[in-house]
C-alpha cells in the first residue's frame, strides 16, 4: 500500500467515528437522555404485570432501555461478525447499520409528550445499528493499521470522533438554545430538529468511509477461519485457546461497564440529582468533546512510551477517583471539574483498549473476533446501565448508582494487570487457528 493509499485509507476509516460520534454525543449522552426523562410522567412509568403494579423513575427507565437494546447486539455479534469474515461483508454490514441507524434517528424527531414507546422503539433500534455497526468498522483496523500503527490509528480515529461529535453537539446546542431565533416554537421542537440533524450527520458524513473501504482487504480463502454458522460458544471456545486475550476480554468486560455507565447515565445524573440545567449540562458535554480529542491522542502516545496495558491502568485509576468523587458533589462547577478530567482520559482508555485487542486477535478473523469484542463490550454495557437503574430503583438515588462504579473499574484493573502482552500477541501471530 503507497503512502497516498494508507493516508487515504485512514481519513475514510476515522471519518466514520466523525459520523457517528453526533449520535454517541447528542442521542446518547447529552441531549436524548435529558429529552427522555421529559417524555415520562412525573411521577413515573407505569409497568402492570398481572396484578403487580410497578412505578420505574425516568432514570431507572432509561438504564433498562439502554441495557435491552445493547442485549440485542450482544446476542447477534457472534453470527455477524463471523458471516462478515466468511463472504467478506464487512463493508456491507457496516453500510446497512449505518443508514438504518441514521433513519431510526431521524425518526426520533416524532417523538413528542405522549409517545414515549415509540420514542424507546426508536432509540432501541439506533442504538442497536450504532452499535452493532461498530463492529465492522473496528475490523478494519489491525489492516490498516498494521501492528505498528494500531495506537495511533485508534486514537486518530476517537480524536476524529470526538471533533465531529462535538460540532455535532455544538449545532444542536446552538438550535436548542437560540430556537426563538432560528425559527423553533420552543426548546423541544428545537430539540426534535436536532436530533433529525443527528440523523443526517450520521449518514452523511459517512460517505468517505465507504468510499475509503470498499473493495479493500479482501482475505484469501486460505486466510478465512470464519464461518457463519459459527455460534457465541463455538467463538468462546476458540478464544479460550488464547489465554491472554480471554483475560483481557473479561477485564475490559468489567471496566468498560464502568466507562460506559458513566458516559450514558452523566447527564441523567446532572439533571436528576444535582438539578442542573439543559444549557449546563449541554455546555459540559460540550467541553468534554473537545477536551477528550487531546486527552485521545495523548493515550495514544503514551502507550507507545510506557506500553498500552500501562496506560490503560492509568486510566482506569482516574476513573475510579472520578466516580468516588462523584458522590461528593453538589454544585454546577464541581460537575464541570469532574467533566474535564473525565475528558482527558475518556478517549485514551477506549483508543488504546481497542489497539490492544486487536494485537491480540489472530489474522483473517478480524470481524468475529471483533464481533466477540462487541459482545464484551455490549454486556458489560448492558450490566453497567442495569446496575445504575435496580440501585436508583430500590434507592431513589442516582448518587449511590453512580459510586457503585468503582468495582468494575477495580476489578478490571486487576485483571488487566494479569495480562501478558507480547505472549499473546506471539501467540496470535503464530497459533494455526
Amino acid at each position: 500500500m503507497s503512502r497516498d493509499q494508507k493516508h487515504a485509507g485512514w481519513f475514510g476509516w476515522c471519518m466514520y467515528d466523525w459520523a457517528n460520534s453526533g449520535f454517541a454525543t447528542v442521542v446518547l449522552s447529552a441531549v436524548f437522555p435529558v429529552y427522555f426523562l421529559v417524555l415520562v410522567p412525573q411521577e413515573g412509568a407505569h409497568l402492570t404485570i398481572g396484578s403487580w403494579a410497578h412505578l420505574i423513575p425516568g432514570p431507572a427507565l432509561w438504564g433498562y432501555l439502554v441495557s435491552f437494546s445493547l442485549l440485542l447486539v450482544a446476542l447477534s455479534a457472534p453470527y455477524f461478525g463471523a458471516l462478515a469474515d466468511r463472504r467478506q461483508m464487512r463493508h456491507s454490514f457496516l453500510l446497512t447499520f449505518c443508514l438504518i441507524g441514521a433513519v431510526a434517528t431521524c425518526m426520533l424527531a416524532l417523538a413528542r409528550s405522549g409517545n414515549l414507546i415509540l420514542a424507546a422503539f426508536l432509540f432501541a433500534v439506533a442504538n442497536f445499528c450504532f452499535a452493532a455497526g461498530n463492529i465492522f468498522y473496528n475490523a478494519f483496523l489491525p489492516d490498516l493499521g498494521g501492528e505498528k500503527g494500531m495506537n495511533a490509528l485508534s486514537a486518530r480515529g476517537f480524536a476524529f470522533g470526538y471533533i465531529g461529535g462535538g460540532l455535532c453537539l455544538l449545532i444542536v446546542f446552538a438550535l436548542i438554545q437560540g430556537h426563538a431565533f432560528f425559527g423553533f416554537s420552543g426548546p423541544g421542537v428545537a430539540t426534535r430538529f436536532g436530533l433529525l440533524l443527528t440523523g443526517c450527520w450520521w449518514a452523511l458524513f459517512a460517505i468517505p468511509t465507504f468510499r475509503a473501504l470498499a473493495g479493500k482487504f479482501h482475505l484469501t480463502p486460505a486466510q478465512i477461519t470464519s464461518t457463519p454458522k459459527r455460534s457465541y460458544l463455538e467463538t468462546l471456545r476458540s478464544i479460550l485457546d488464547y489465554p491472554d486475550l480471554r483475560l483481557f476480554l473479561l477485564a475490559f468486560l468489567f471496566y468498560n461497564d464502568g466507562i460506559q455507565t458513566v458516559i450514558m447515565m452523566a447527564a441523567v445524573f446532572a439533571k436528576d440529582e444535582l438539578q442542573l440545567s439543559q444549557a449546563s449540562i449541554l455546555g459540559c458535554f460540550l467541553m468534554i468533546q473537545f477536551v477528550a480529542m487531546p486527552g485521545s491522542l495523548l493515550f495514544g502516545r503514551l502507550a507507545d512510551k510506557i506500553g498500552t496495558k500501562r496506560s490503560i491502568i492509568i486510566s482506569l485509576i482516574c476513573f475510579i477517583g472520578v466516580v468516588v468523587w462523584a458522590w461528593f458533589i453538589t454544585h454546577n462547577w464541581q460537575f464541570w471539574v469532574l467533566g474535564f478530567v473525565v475528558a482527558l482520559i475518556l478517549g485514551g482508555s477506549q483508543a488504546i483498549s481497542r489497539s490492544l485487542y486487536a494485537a491480540l486477535i489472530p489474522k483473517g478473523r478480524n470481524a468475529e473476533f471483533f464481533g466477540f469484542y462487541a459482545i464484551s463490550a455490549k454486556f458489560a454495557a448492558i450490566f453497567g446501565p442495569l446496575v445504575f437503574a435496580l440501585i436508583t430503583d430500590i434507592t431513589g438515588s442516582c448518587r449511590n448508582s453512580i459510586v457503585a462504579m468503582a468495582l468494575f473499574f477495580i476489578i478490571g484493573m486487576l485483571l488487566l494487570t494479569k495480562v501478558d502482552v507480547n505472549r499473546g500477541m506471539h501467540l496470535a501471530r503464530n497459533k494455526n487457528t
